[in-house]
């Protein structure tokens, strides 16, 4: 059992501020790998709660190997994203205030194997990229895409 998974019991869906990592893998095209959740439906990056005393780098490829089956290698700092617009409330009720580190690579290793967080898995150009990206990843996939751009 996770962090916030032991907090809930005792602040039941109160917002909580979490700390999260996350990872844009890239292709050779620079297409985006982006995972379906289970829970919303809602496509967004391999990513998830830094569990305390976890560096966040480390955790970032810890999420990546547990919904992909992804081994990550080199990764460089995209960004750490944060803001009311990062509230997010899951379907189950629980709410949270996010504070994510991203980190992106294209170099990486292995082949995709989806655990039950999520339903389906794709690789993305920047022109089409979903509607329907989880609400706080949202503004990282907008800095992605203006990043490529250039």
């Amino acid at each position: 059992m996770g962090y916030f998974e032991e907090l809930r019991p005792l602040v039941g869906h109160r917002p909580l501020l979490m700390v999260g990592a996350a990872t844009l893998i890239v292709d050779s095209k620079n297409h985006l790998l982006l995972l379906k959740r289970s829970d919303s439906g809602c496509w967004g990056p391999p990513g998830g709660a830094v569990e305390p005393g976890e560096i966040v780098e480390t955790a970032a490829r810890r999420e990546v190997a547990e919904e992909t089956g992804l081994e990550v290698g080199e990764a460089s700092l995209f960004g750490v994203f944060f803001g009311p617009e990062l509230f997010y409330r899951y379907p189950n009720g629980d709410e949270v205030y996010n504070v994510t580190v991203v980190y992106l690579t294209h170099d990486w290793r292995g082949e995709i194997n989806l655990n039950g967080e999520h339903t389906d898995w794709r690789w993305f150009a920047k022109a089409n990229i979903p509607e329907n990206i989880s609400p706080p990843i949202k503004p990282v996939i907008e800095q992605f895409i203006k990043s490529i751009r250039k």
